[in-house]
């Protein structure tokens, strides 16, 4: 290191954030689902899948989109949904499960995949490229990777319209949500960097999309799950304290506010073959 560079500061703390082991995992997954569920089977509609198609659902999380991959693919086709701990994910659906690390652990069936899928899992690993490569090597030639991921630095507020007392505690509270996420690794500005980074990882037909919602009880519902899972880490980070999060809870539960979430960012590309 040159002396005219800055000392490096303490390394950053991989540790997922949002633990799926937390009873609130399975809160955060019903409502992403009900956000965002439409937008990814929409890409899939898109991508042309069908009946037949063999399909890999990475850092699943919940079981929506392993339900809806193997609806689609249906008995002719094959579903794996993979997480390091999958245990909100059900063997008995039509789709095999599977504890997988997509960075320490090489790609299933290499070679044989006809859409590979992930959303909302890069932004908090820390070796993105490393994953990206793995999901790459699991495609066939002609074989679709979609990643559909967050860019809260795009648009960093829970309140849009910050009209009041309420609202400023909100976006305060996301901040302080922001920063315990950036001290675990989370690069909040991937979204932005997904078509760029499925053409270095030689995918071609590179096409990308976004989307955030705004004002729905979906958003309520999961901003009150995420602060509850959260609130042990927030305030002994001194991020904020109990009258803070009270106050902004019971703001949400009374429908005061008109939470958003950062854009998702939505990009696909193919396997040259």
């Amino acid at each position: 290191m040159s002396s005219s560079q800055p000392a490096a500061g303490p390394s950053p703390d991989h540790r997922y954030l949002l633990d799926n082991a937390r009873v609130e995992a399975g809160e955060r997954f019903t409502w992403l689902a009900e956000l965002f569920d439409g937008v990814t089977r929409g890409h899939f509609d898109r991508l042309g899948l069908r009946a037949g198609w063999r399909c890999w659902e990475v850092g699943a999380g919940g079981p929506s989109i392993p339900e809806a991959l193997a609806t689609a693919a249906g008995p002719t086709g094959y579903v794996l949904a993979t997480d390091i701990n999958p245990a909100w994910l059900d063997p008995h659906a039509g789709y095999e499960v599977l504890r997988h690390d997509i960075v320490a652990d090489p790609p299933p069936q290499p070679g044989t995949f006809d859409l590979v899928h992930a959303r909302l899992v890069l932004v908090h690993v820390p070796d993105r490229a490393q994953a990206l490569a793995t999901m790459v090597a699991a495609l066939r030639p002609g074989g679709w990777l979609l990643i559909e991921d967050a860019d809260t630095e795009l648009q960093p507020l829970a309140c849009l319209d910050e009209v009041g007392e309420p609202q400023q505690r909100a976006n305060q509270l996301r901040r302080a949500v922001r920063e315990l996420m950036t001290r675990r690794g989370a690069d909040l500005r991937y979204g932005r960097t997904l078509p760029r980074a499925l053409r270095a990882a030689g995918l071609v037909d590179v096409t990308a999309t976004g989307c955030f919602p705004v004002g729905a009880t979906a958003c309520n519902r999961l901003e009150t799950a995420t602060v509850r899972m959260l609130r042990a880490e927030l305030l002994a980070a001194g991020l904020t304290d109990d009258a803070e999060i009270d106050a902004h809870l019971a703001a949400v539960d009374a429908g005061e506010l008109d939470l958003t979430l950062a854009p998702l960012i939505s990009a696909w590309g193919r396997r040259p073959g």
